[in-house]
């Protein structure tokens, strides 16, 4: 079985997992999954190129300034058969992105929390709402060795550590260690606190 290599910057920006920290925290908002919409793009641009988000998710697109090349991106991925890409929000309100990518025939998935709400357990709701609707398995997934929190999140998903490698981080200019994750079990039903109006938002 091969492992799925990281995607290229051209065909860009799902790599990353990043919204833990600094802890894992406690949720109280109600999380909801929906399709992205062209309102939602503002806001996730800017996520995705806050300097401290970056250099935590590492491995990101080569210049995350780029909104032509953002622009062109979510344009193909909100219609590929092969991405299920979804905008995360907390009481209504956008807070990040979650989505699984096929790649070399494995499906990967990532997430991205907006840093004004790390630490209050939305990447791992988001990430187990996404599971709940991505039926394939194996899934996978990427980390940068040195982000605990995303680790701890995706381990709390199910998923095992399966190796690790260098590669190239674009979001630090060098060369660190890269975790592999693999999620072999199937579909958990969301945690009890998440209604069944909010599994039906996919």
């Amino acid at each position: 079985m091969s492992i799925p290599r990281r995607l290229s910057d051209a065909a860009g920006m799902f790599a990353p997992l990043i919204g833990a920290g600094p802890g894992l925290g406690t949720l109280v908002a109600e999380v909801a999954l929906r399709p992205v919409e062209d309102s939602d793009l503002d806001a996730l641009f800017e996520q995705m190129r806050d300097p401290e988000s970056v250099w935590m998710a590492a491995f990101t697109v080569e210049d995350p300034d780029d909104r032509t090349a953002f622009d062109v991106h979510m344009a193909k991925v909100r219609t590929s058969p092969e991405v299920t890409t979804r905008a995360v929000t907390a009481d209504g309100r956008l807070v990040g992105s979650v989505a699984s990518f096929v790649i070399e025939g494995n499906t990967e998935v990532t997430y991205w929390i907006d840093r004004s709400f790390w630490g209050q357990g939305f990447a791992g709701r988001a990430l187990a709402l996404l599971l709940e609707s991505v039926p394939v398995r194996p899934l996978f997934a990427r980390v940068a060795s040195d982000n605990v929190r995303s680790l701890k999140v995706l381990q709390k998903a199910g998923f095992a550590i399966t190796g690790t490698e260098i590669s190239f981080a674009n979001g630090r200019n060098m060369e660190i260690e890269e975790t592999i994750l693999r999620l072999d079990e199937p579909a958990k039903t969301a945690p009890s606190d998440v209604s069944s109006r909010e599994r039906r938002t996919y």
